[in-house]
């Protein structure tokens, strides 16, 4: 998988160096026009942003094999049941809202084997609204552990989000906390958890990726 070890996520390097183009350029033309100077100044804290927003921090993932890890930072804004479409089935669904101040790097929630990926092209609604788990673009892996437990972890893009990246395959064994993909400029990640899963968080807790426990497989 990528971004294992670098500072900021590679699929940030283009706008980092666009930004830094351009600030570079406006640099030079202040020098000699100082009206220019204050386009400089948001240039560069543009550039700072787009490092900023493609950070990639070190996490320390809970060592329960049992325990099922949030997948993104940001904030719980669905607990409950609901059916989850590509299984059948009636799961319990955390749905975790990234803002774009969130880091954006998505980890693997659960140790297990990809039994299958899905995509599906959609409008790009507010991720809050209801309608965007039906409507909105969105991509889901199907994982399952070795105990024969099967869950669901679905990207979804929103009103700003407009790029999907996923890194894992139909077939990958992956493993809790790993990298497997992000969503540019804010979006949602839904985790549909079994309904025998021991919840451990509430609506409105917040999230950090690869280390907040969502609950406990049985």
């Amino acid at each position: 998988m990528r971004n294992n070890a670098t500072p900021v996520a590679a699929e940030g390097f283009p706008f980092i160096v666009g930004a830094g183009i351009v600030t570079l350029v406006l640099a030079v033309l202040a020098w000699k026009m100082p009206a220019f100077s204050v386009l400089v100044l948001l240039s560069f804290a543009v550039t700072l942003f787009i490092v900023f927003f493609f950070r990639n921090p070190q996490r320390a993932t809970p060592a329960d094999e049992r325990a099922v890890i949030a997948p993104a930072d940001g904030v719980i804004i669905y607990l409950g049941p609901s059916r989850e479409e590509h299984l059948g089935e009636e799961m319990t669904k955390v749905s975790i809202f990234m803002s774009v101040f969130n880091v954006h790097i998505n980890r693997v929630p659960v140790t297990g084997k990809v039994l299958d990926t899905f995509y599906t092209k959609g409008k790009f609604l507010d991720v809050r609204d209801e309608r965007a788990t039906f409507e909105n673009e969105q991509a889901g892996l199907v994982i399952e552990t070795s105990n024969g437990l099967t869950m669901v972890v679905v990207q979804v893009a929103g009103l700003i989000a407009r790029r999907i990246v996923c890194y894992a395959r139909k077939g990958d064994v992956l493993t809790r906390g790993q990298r497997y993909g992000l969503i540019r400029f804010g979006s949602r990640l839904d985790v549909y958890l079994p309904r025998q899963t021991d919840v451990r968080v509430r609506m409105g807790d917040k999230t950090t990726a690869g280390e907040t426990i969502l609950g406990i497989l049985p």
